[in-house]
């Protein structure tokens, strides 16, 4: 991967973003996945990345 962000692709996004998800990081993995759906032409295609990673924090429910 380079590391000028300028060069990054939508599939080095989602590639982050599944390495995140792995790490039990959701927000990240989210906020890449975002990244990777505005790189990406496909309307789709970018709705699905989006419903694949959705914002954690309104898709957490509370507990104590």
């Amino acid at each position: 991967m380079t590391r000028d962000p300028a060069g990054l692709t939508a599939a080095d996004y989602l590639d982050s973003a599944r390495e995140m998800t792995a790490a039990d990081r959701p927000y990240l993995a989210h906020l890449l996945a975002e990244e990777a759906a505005q790189l990406t032409n496909d309307q789709a295609t970018a709705a699905g990345i989006r419903a694949t990673y959705p914002d954690p924090t309104t898709t957490r429910t509370e507990s104590d």
